[in-house]
């Protein structure tokens, strides 16, 4: 393959003077924040309202960023696509320290929860302030494989076909051997006809493209590629897990009209919009990764309970290190100072009151003079 790798990795990467992204406690505090919304989201599960799973998990995730000693900027949320809750871009978050990015999905797979099908997760990476990339929510096109590979073994603007033979040559595999996974969708037809006439296998997914991404890169899973488009925002925290097991990614947004364009270029000035993006441009210097189960996956067990235990099992890594841990918490609630928030809503559904807490069953609704919408509530994703 003749095309040029755009890994855009750095030559050097310099941390802020005084402090290292790295603090092993900060890996710990992590976890903390993705257990206690894949607990909260829990009371939803099966229950088929995404939007009441996914308010929780928010609610959670933010009370638990209370606790870390950072002064986080959340720069990639949850973002409109699924009209639920989010934690909003822009959104100060932790008890003081550090300047840094934050990058969040309090329920990836809101639909999977909502009908208890396998691969739901609550989601955070975290890297230094400037070091994620700002995307708008829409989608875009990616290409992940794992690691130990040649650089540039793949390439987003080859064919599939290309890509694929490649990446048998490069694993010393049969192309017959090879799993492609991708999301089920109709925009994708096209690359799914072309990867089984080349001879590959398919895996689909209905929801989940971060667990997917995670899984063609870890030595032991059933993906050896993942391909196709989703959302920007998980693209980026794909790449910040893609970089902890130092894996390759590449990526480009895709827009549908010129406000898009525009945002996208508000959000990365200088920059041109459309460029191909590798891994480093999507997640630079030292980053902080963690996951929690809300359903079971290949990736992680679900919520489990056992008596008056609830049992969670998250994944946490530092690509620093390229350390990747798997954590089985066990968490005792007669002993919980935190509510397990199980999030009643106020009754208009398709938004909600910032100031609402769990135990609040109704909410003002004086009109926003400039919305119309009740005072306090934004739009859901």
């Amino acid at each position: 393959m003749t095309s040029t790798p755009t890994s855009g990795k750095p030559s050097s990467s310099k941390p802020n003077a005084g402090y290292q992204v790295t603090d092993r406690n900060l890996a710990l505090e992590l976890v903390r924040v993705t257990e206690a919304a894949a607990m909260s989201a829990s009371h939803w599960t099966g229950r088929g309202l995404k939007n009441e799973a996914d308010g929780a998990a928010v609610e959670a995730m933010r009370q638990a960023f209370d606790t870390v000693a950072i002064d986080g900027t959340v720069v990639i949320g949850e973002g409109e696509m699924d009209e639920a809750p989010m934690l909003f871009i822009g959104e100060r978050v932790g008890s003081g320290g550090p300047a840094m990015d934050i990058a969040v999905d309090p329920l990836e797979g809101t639909n999977l929860c909502a009908k208890n099908m396998p691969n739901a997760l609550t989601v955070v990476a975290l890297a230094e302030a400037g070091n994620f990339l700002h995307a708008p929510d829409i989608y875009m096109d990616k290409i992940v494989v794992g690691p130990g590979l040649p650089e540039g073994v793949v390439d987003l603007d080859a064919s599939i076909g290309a890509n694929l033979r490649e990446l048998a040559r490069a694993k010393r595999k049969d192309i017959g051997e090879l799993t492609l996974c991708a999301l089920e969708r109709e925009r994708h037809e096209e690359l799914i006809a072309k990867t089984r006439e080349a001879g590959a296998r398919v895996m689909l997914l209905s929801d989940g493209d971060v667990a997917a991404a995670i899984a063609a890169c870890l030595p032991d899973g059933q993906v050896d590629i993942y391909a196709g488009s989703g959302g920007a925002p998980e693209g980026v925290l794909a790449a910040a897990a893609v970089r902890c097991v130092h894996g390759q990614m590449q990526g480009r947004l895709l827009f549908e009209d010129d406000e898009q364009i525009q945002r996208a270029r508000a959000m990365d000035p200088g920059r041109d919009p459309s460029r191909k993006l590798g891994l480093y441009d999507m997640a630079k210097g030292d980053v902080l990764f963690s996951a929690t189960g809300r359903t079971s996956g290949p990736l992680l067990r679900g919520i489990r309970r056992d008596g008056k235990h609830v049992i969670t099992h998250s994944i946490v890594m530092r690509s620093k290190s390229g350390t990747i841990r798997f954590v089985e918490g066990h968490h005792d609630f007669s002993t919980k100072t935190w509510s397990t928030n199980r999030h009643r809503v106020c009754r208009e559904r398709r938004f909600r009151h910032r100031s609402c807490r769990p135990w609040l069953t109704v909410c003002s609704r004086r009109p926003s003079v400039r919305s119309g919408m009740p005072s306090g509530m934004r739009p859901g994703r």
